[in-house]
């Protein structure tokens, strides 16, 4: 089972999530429109990911959090200088992105982290083996550079990351793989005793 009952995957716009069979996509989750959701993602429970203006790509073994909310900006000729194509979301492969946290139209390149409550805005970078610090606020257009961590309201350069902060998030990637096949494994469990309760069964 790659979805548990209690997911929303809605077409939009005449595009629909393609989800791989290996992800773990939880209960309570809303995935809508043109979203395309890699091989051992996690996408954890009650997340909202709405590709209904543009796009979003969730990489291999990415994971998505509890309450995290995923979101694009919309494609047009502005007046405040955003690209006529709009923003989609661009998430590459075992990224880390923590708990209640906000991403709007934005690139987090491979091995990037997102932390708890953090927000992410359009137009921004996190690169790769970067770091953006729990409860940060990442104004549109900045770019957190490799192996950098940022912090703060607005987010501002702290420090550079060391080889030990890298091998915590290579584990945490790890983890949540790991992690989300035994959630898989309980949900399906779940579902499939309340169908036998329901049909009666001793």
């Amino acid at each position: 089972m790659t979805n548990h009952p209690d997911t929303s995957n809605i077409p939009f716009n005449g595009k629909t999530p393609v989800i791989h069979p290996s992800a773990f996509i939880a209960p309570g989750c809303r995935i809508i429109g043109d979203v395309e959701i890699g091989e051992d993602a996690s996408i954890w429970y009650n997340c909202v990911i709405r590709a209904d203006v543009n796009r979003i790509r969730i990489g291999a073994r990415t994971n998505i959090q509890d309450g995290t909310v995923i979101h694009c900006d919309s494609a047009g000729d502005r007046a405040d200088g955003r690209p006529l194509d709009g923003w989609p979301t661009i998430i590459g492969d075992d990224v880390l992105i923590g708990h209640m946290a906000m991403v709007h139209g934005c690139v987090l390149e491979d091995r990037a982290f997102v932390g708890l409550g953090a927000i992410v805005m359009s137009g921004c970078t996190v690169q790769s083996d970067a770091m953006l610090a729990a409860g940060a606020m990442l104004t549109s257009g900045k770019t957190v550079g490799h192996r950098q961590l940022w912090a703060g309201r607005p987010a501002k350069y702290m420090r550079d990351l060391s080889d030990e902060a890298l091998i915590d998030m290579r584990e945490g990637v790890d983890h949540y793989v790991h992690n989300g096949k035994a959630h898989k494994g309980a949900a399906k469990a779940a579902f499939d005793e309340a169908i036998r309760v329901a049909a009666g069964a001793p």
